[in-house]
């Protein structure tokens, strides 16, 4: 099993079929939260679907396309952060993160992303790691602001959340600068 300690309270475990149940409870409980900006929610009805999630992470990891981990505090699963994709042709990889309500304010995205950062630049040698945010959530923009991202840009209309459009901001970091911190 995957573990990478993130703190003394926290860890990121690779997603594993086992924590199919404890992921559809957490966004079960999250439902109402999580739906302000991720589209998925309202199609992850039950823990078969939650378990399709899983088996699709571990098909991305097993064709080194990157990789989907639980955020683990104080023993619990309180969110997930993985990688859209990895364009090895390129040297990019885009994320994402989403953390259960009540877990909130704790530093556990922040030092997710910190350690997928040292990942992505020092054990895979990427040259660039992008993160998209809807332009009003600002708790999940404050995430690549508070570690040095650079805005890029907003892409309009970008994703369509359940009755409207919603654009996104893109903000990325370059091994360069990365390195040079």
């Amino acid at each position: 099993m995957f573990y990478y300690p993130i703190g003394e309270d926290a860890e990121l475990r690779l997603l594993e079929a086992g924590h199919a149940s404890a992921l559809f409870a957490l966004i079960e409980d999250n439902r109402h939260h999580l739906r302000q900006w991720l589209p998925w929610v309202d199609h992850t009805r039950t823990v078969e679907d939650s378990r399709g999630f899983v088996e699709l992470c571990l098909r991305q990891f097993s064709q080194s396309n990157g990789f989907h981990a639980g955020i683990w505090y104080q023993g619990e699963l309180a969110g997930v952060i993985g990688h859209h994709r990895i364009d090895w042709a390129s040297g990019a990889t885009i994320i994402g993160y989403w953390l259960g309500e009540r877990y909130q304010g704790k530093g556990l995205v922040t030092r997710a992303v910190q350690a997928y950062m040292r990942h992505a630049f020092l054990e895979i040698k990427l040259n660039r790691f992008e993160i998209r945010c809807a332009v009003g959530n600002e708790r999940s923009r404050a995430i690549p602001e508070r570690l040095g991202f650079k805005p890029e840009g907003v892409l309009r209309d970008a994703e369509w959340l359940y009755d409207h459009f919603v654009d996104h901001v893109i903000y990325g970091m370059l091994a360069r600068e990365y390195l040079s911190r």
